[in-house]
């Protein structure tokens, strides 16, 4: 049934009102849960003094959030601003020495990336991403799509498997404590980069791109060490657009999106005085002692956090490459709009890439049972990989590669007889209602799927026996109906979003129906 199938108003505001009950519930308890065990001996090295004017302790478990907007926020503004400003004294010397300042600002943005890099790394860290340049440059001259992968892969795999990572990382001199995670991150998407610039180059039908390219593409500072990956053919067509204009309102919104990430962050540090989401699924023994009702809290607030962490520093990233005159990969959807396997993703840069050159290219039109599994498996193969193989990430790309899977056998299914004919029987709005329950499942396998990953084994572990079983059927029931209810008003603005991109067209005078997209 079509997208565009509407629900009465009066049953949309019962959905929001439900919801909306619902989370202040569950708030309620994670709320409570924080305050009378705030002095717990397990949260000594995570829950610490904050903001004076609160007068309560904050959640800094992670690590992340404060190095990117507490202890090395100046830092990191000081090395993207410097990018701004060395880019614009650029372009308005560059005409008065006659030089073209549009044709070369790919070359002065990798310029000052290069030294950037070279300043905060040193010449080994250098030395030792040109080698992987100059070895997948050799490799993409030879215009070979699986010799590219496989060169790509053993070169990304040598930083992510041992022993080698630890031999290259000892290659880097110094210490402070942003090394593991520069390292690590830099040489990372520094290989997927070269990776996406050897694909491009196999497509490439006369000639080669240079090394040149490869280096101002590769060495764009705002995407060097965090991302997110911009694939090379869209970087190289942005980077050397010498049409340079704005839209009209275009710096308005730059602004209102840098003020609105100022606001987010602020926001996000006040929530960690009185919740501390990301302490209590640390402490075990504190989490078996938790209503059904708080787990749930936990496990929900926990991904929404990691998207608006996501969504905060690729936002910040992005608000400097759109003043570059690039269209950089938006933030991830947000969890809460997620009840599909297939839209799941919490970097869409590495989601575009691993989509352009693994999972599209292998998939298809997506509708083959054993070619959507080959190419998921491919998918998820690279994934690990990229993540860095261990047991928790194996579980991770397992599950969801079976729910992604699943989806497709579920959808097979029931597009056949009787099913399919029952469907096209009923309405439109009680075939939305049918898919909303199916869908509320599935938005909880995400859930759970994922929660793994960010917080332990152990929690999600506890947080399904408590979901399917221990808490069945009340606690079951009740997260399901008010997950249903979230499902329907994603739905609602997923249809109002495409009457605005195609509008319903008029029925005809006759009384056919018009079936819907």
């Amino acid at each position: 049934m079509g997208i565009k199938a509407a629900l009465p108003r009066y049953e949309l505001y019962l959905y929001r009102a439900v919801l909306v009950g619902a989370l202040i519930w569950a708030g309620s308890w994670i709320f409570d849960a924080s305050s009378e065990n705030v002095d717990r001996k397990s949260f000594k090295e995570s829950v610490r003094p904050g903001w004076h004017y609160f007068g309560r302790k904050m959640d800094v478990a992670d690590f992340e959030w404060i190095m990117w907007f507490t202890t090395f926020r100046n830092h990191i503004l000081f090395a993207l601003v410097g990018h701004v400003i060395f880019a614009k004294i650029f372009t308005v010397i560059a005409p008065k020495i006659g030089i073209d300042g549009c044709k070369h600002r790919s070359l002065i943005f990798g310029v000052y990336g290069g030294l950037a890099v070279l300043v905060t790394m040193g010449w080994t860290f250098m030395a030792l991403v040109l080698s992987h340049c100059i070895i997948l440059y050799s490799i993409a001259l030879v215009k070979s799509k699986w010799l590219s992968f496989a060169a790509g892969l053993a070169t990304l795999a040598s930083i992510k498997m041992e022993p080698y990572n630890s031999w290259q990382e000892s290659l880097v001199t110094g210490s402070f404590d942003l090394q593991d995670i520069l390292f690590y991150g830099g040489c990372g998407f520094s290989i997927m980069r070269c990776m996406s610039f050897c694909l491009e180059n196999c497509e490439k039908k006369e000639g080669n791109y240079t090394f040149s390219d490869l280096l101002r593409y590769n060495f764009y500072l705002p995407f060097f060490f965090f991302g997110p990956i911009m694939t090379f053919d869209r970087f190289h067509a942005q980077a050397n657009n010498t049409q340079l204009t704005r839209k009209e309102r275009e710096m308005w919104n730059i602004t209102t999106k840098a003020l609105l990430h100022l606001g987010v962050i602020l926001v996000v540090d006040v929530f960690f005085h009185y919740l501390y989401i990301l302490t209590i699924p640390s402490d075990m023994k504190l989490v078996t002692k938790l209503s059904d009702w708080c787990l749930a809290g936990l496990a929900y607030s926990n991904l929404v956090y990691d998207w608006v962490k996501a969504a905060m520093m690729f936002g910040v990233i992005n608000t400097v490459a759109t003043l570059d005159h690039l269209d950089p990969p938006q933030p991830p959807k947000c969890i809460t709009m997620l009840y599909v396997f297939a839209e799941t993703h919490f970097d869409r840069g590495i989601n575009d890439w691993l989509c352009k050159y693994v999972y599209d290219y292998i998939g298809g039109d997506h509708d083959k049972i054993f070619k959507e599994l080959l190419a998921t498996i491919c998918t998820f193969a690279i994934t690990t990989l990229w993540l860095g193989p261990c047991q928790l990430v194996y579980i991770w790309s397992f599950f969801n590669c079976f729910g992604l899977n699943f989806e497709l056998w579920v959808a097979k299914f029931f597009s056949f007889p009787p099913f399919s004919t029952i469907e096209n029987a009923m309405g439109e709005a009680m075939s939305r209602r049918i898919r909303g329950i199916f869908n509320a499942a599935n938005f909880w396998a995400i859930v759970l799927y994922n929660v793994l990953a960010l917080n332990s084994l152990e929690f999600a572990k506890l947080v399904a026996r408590r979901m399917i079983f221990k808490g069945f059927p009340l606690s079951t029931l009740s997260v399901l109906l008010v997950t249903y209810c979230g499902v329907q008003l994603v739905k609602e603005r997923e249809r109002e979003q495409a009457l605005l991109e195609e509008p319903e067209p008029v029925k005809p005078v006759d009384g056919g129906k018009e079936k819907a997209e």
